[in-house]
């Protein structure tokens, strides 16, 4: 799964997440122990969205951090797109079911290496738990680049090589046997649970997503570890 790349990969990583999209929100509750809804918070305060402001969810999946966009800032104008339509499909309809469906939100499909939007055009650009599955990182990076306005802020949520140190083997355990289990028992679909530690353990290790992100463009650029080393933020600015 893993070794797969360029449109192979796109087209196993599409696939996956349309399959576990029913299923997908309470599988991250449960693999984060409910971590993942603060990490969102983070993330659009480091956006420092101003009223009125344009924001890109890109990688939006079911919407989750999209709708944080809005709880921060009502009036803002969020649009959330992905190339896994079945994804936004699930929670655009779970959200309409429950009346719950905020007016500021809309959806869009779109290739992260090749957005459909025109140049300096968004506030802000975020994503939670996208760029680990991309094939080409520094095209995406360009193209979060271009649309943003002058000023505008980068934040990526996402998960990163867990660091060695004496927990590593409870880390270990939890990435490569709890978690394809649970998969396998409220997903139905225990490959795309091994995916992700496989993938997570190829991604990136933190300072060299900084380094990208520096040759795209963006200035201001840090990051910071959370869970124990497991995920990692990161911000910039065009």
């Amino acid at each position: 799964m893993t070794d797969l790349v360029g449109k192979q990969r796109s087209r196993y990583v599409q696939e996956m997440f349309a399959r576990i999209a029913p299923r997908y929100d309470l599988m991250n509750r449960l693999m984060t122990f409910g971590q993942d809804n603060r990490w969102r918070r983070q993330v659009v305060r480091r956006a420092r969205i101003s009223p009125g402001g344009r924001v890109l969810d890109l990688g939006a999946g079911t919407g989750d951090l999209a709708l944080e966009a809005l709880r921060q800032c009502g009036d803002c104008f969020v649009l959330g797109a992905d190339f896994t339509l079945e994804m936004m499909q699930t929670g655009r309809e779970s959200l309409l079911e429950n009346g719950q469906h905020p007016p500021g939100l809309n959806w869009a499909g779109a290739d992260a290496a090749r957005l459909p939007f025109p140049d300096g055009i968004f506030d802000a650009v975020v994503s939670g738990f996208l760029v680990r599955n991309l094939t080409d990182v520094p095209a995406s990076l360009g193209e979060q680049y271009r649309v943003l306005k002058p000023g505008g802020k980068i934040v990526i949520l996402d998960t990163t090589p867990p660091p060695k140190g004496p927990i590593s083997p409870l880390i270990q355990f939890h990435m490569h046997t709890v978690i394809p289990a649970m998969g396998e028992l409220i997903a139905g679909s225990p490959d795309a649970y091994n995916y992700l530690p496989d993938s997570t353990e190829m991604f990136l290790e933190p300072e060299q997503l900084a380094v990208r992100m520096s040759s795209a463009g963006f200035y201001g650029v840090g990051f910071q570890r959370l869970m124990l080393g497991t995920i990692a933020l990161h911000w910039g600015e065009k």
